[in-house]
């Protein structure tokens, strides 16, 4: 009787730690279960190549929310992005937003730029100011080619 307890036991702690280390898991990867302390804008991108869902959003190389959506508009073939933006951070209505990369080896994240607008984004509201990644393929081959375009 007493190794079924034990057994018991030890199946008890390791779900526990199983537990844990998802809640852990989604706290790093900025998963939330509500958002009802962030809010949307959406934004259009020729090419969001490196962005997926989850990917982090930030303002001065500080994460300030994630992207929740990404889709392909079939009528313009651009890639529509809503990224959620954390509540009491307001983004100036000019502000650009750039998918921007950590480095040659890095991943991707999204760059918000922010303008000098005294007025600033309504929940929803689309940043018409984008840039899309830049294709670190694309730029050796005109390094290569020496630039010419042919």
């Amino acid at each position: 009787m007493s190794e079924n307890r034990t057994e018991v036991a030890i199946g008890g702690i390791v779900l526990a730690m199983a537990i844990g280390f998802v809640v852990y898991a989604g706290q790093v990867a900025g998963l939330t279960i509500g958002t009802a302390d962030s809010y949307p804008l959406t934004a259009s991108f020729r090419s969001a190549e490196g962005i997926g869902l989850g990917t982090d959003v930030r303002l001065a190389g500080v994460k300030i929310g994630t992207v929740t959506a990404l889709d392909l508009n079939p009528e313009t073939f651009r890639a529509d992005a809503t990224v959620t933006i954390k509540k009491g951070i307001d983004i100036p209505d000019d502000s650009a937003i750039t998918v921007a990369s950590e480095g040659l080896l890095g991943g991707s994240f999204i760059e918000i730029v922010p303008g000098g607008s005294p007025f600033n984004f309504e929940e929803g509201a689309e940043i018409e100011d984008t840039q899309s990644a830049i294709s670190l393929v694309s730029l050796m081959m005109k390094f290569v080619s020496g630039g010419a375009d042919q």
